[in-house]
């Protein structure tokens, strides 16, 4: 198999795993509320065999209704409220040479990519950051830091729009949107039930509990413990599909550009700045290029990074990019023959 099929069968492995984690995700919230109905349906009937026990999926229904609350709010105000908070501009009408520079970069990129041109925004922060927002390919945005205008040149700059075109292609903004609104609504009803001991129920629940047999108190356990774990789970979910697009937005990126040592420069130059994004809040973080808060542990390798890191690390971005340029050149008989570090 050639390396661009390898490339393309990549992409398509990452594609198929992000849709099974959201998957994963709503049938662990339609686990959290029917499958509590069921439990204490069960337990009921074990406690009460001769008894007839009336069933209706309250609360199955009232978090699927919670959730697509937070769904459709998400869908329809999240990139308006996501680029408010960063407090940009929108650039419609460019004055400066590098206002100008970067409306040409993404015309540019938006035929390479073969989708609708994005709105264009500048925040006023001097770290260099970049992300993409939006719902579909025709309504999207691409907002970039006053500090990457400053830090990166042409080509470089080209190559991180490139690759948040990347994100708009591949519908990793409707991805993420919908991922954290589902983070919300799961930390919210978790904290709302956990802290208002519903989960501990009444004297007369727990006496049900205790006539319902070992196996409806282990079902029980779980329902208990899957309450508690939910926002955990919930974001190691989010995080593990933002790390995948981050890679495949990397790749998007570099064909669009047919450059992939310029979005490894433009890396290690956004990776070498001192300060955090303090325009870009904690919520929206796993949306940009990089890290904003600029957090050690998504420049190491290993489990914890894996599991807890919002991006992989930037060497291995850069690795990766530095692999592909060097495969362009060997194919195209342009690599020098000499290999530099």
């Amino acid at each position: 198999m050639t390396e661009s099929a390898n490339l393309f069968a990549q992409q398509e492995r990452n594609r198929r795993r992000s849709k099974w984690l959201v998957v994963g995700f709503v049938l662990f919230f339609m686990w959290l509320g029917f499958g509590g109905d069921a439990i204490r349906y069960v337990v009921a009937r074990n406690a009460h065999p001769d008894a007839h026990v009336a069933f209706f999926p309250l609360l199955g229904i009232i978090l699927t209704a919670v959730a697509a609350w937070f769904a459709w709010s998400a869908w329809e105000n999240g990139p308006s409220r996501v680029i408010a908070s960063t407090g940009a501009r929108e650039v419609l009408d460019p004055q400066t040479p590098q206002e100008k520079q970067l409306v040409n970069v993404v015309e540019e990129m938006s035929v390479a990519s073969g989708i609708p041109k994005p709105s264009i925004w500048i925040i006023p922060d001097a770290d260099p950051n970049a992300f993409a927002t939006g719902k579909d390919q025709q309504g999207s945005a691409i907002c970039v830091t006053q500090g990457l205008l400053d830090t990166l040149n042409r080509d470089e700059l080209q190559a991180v729009i490139g690759h948040e075109m990347g994100h708009i292609k591949n519908l990793d903004v409707r991805l993420m949107t919908l991922l954290a609104a589902l983070v919300g609504a799961l930390a919210l009803v978790s904290n709302v039930v956990v802290r208002s001991g519903l989960l501990g129920g009444s004297k007369s629940d727990r006496e049900e509990r205790e006539g319902g047999g070992p196996l409806a108190l282990i079902l029980l356990v779980l329902w208990v413990v899957s309450w508690v774990l939910a926002p955990i789970l919930a974001n190691l979910m989010a995080l593990g599909v933002s790390r995948d697009r981050e890679y495949l937005a990397d790749t998007m990126g570099a064909q669009f550009t047919r450059n992939p040592m310029a979005l490894a420069t433009a890396l290690e130059k956004i990776d070498a700045a001192d300060a955090p994004t303090k325009s870009i809040q904690s919520g929206t973080a796993h949306m940009c290029i990089a890290d904003p808060a600029g957090r050690a542990i998504n420049s190491a390798q290993g489990f914890l990074s894996n599991l807890f890191g919002t991006h992989p690390p930037i060497p291995m971005r850069v690795a990766r990019l530095k692999a592909m340029a060097y495969q362009d050149m060997k194919a195209s008989g342009t690599f020098p023959g000499t290999a530099t570090a």
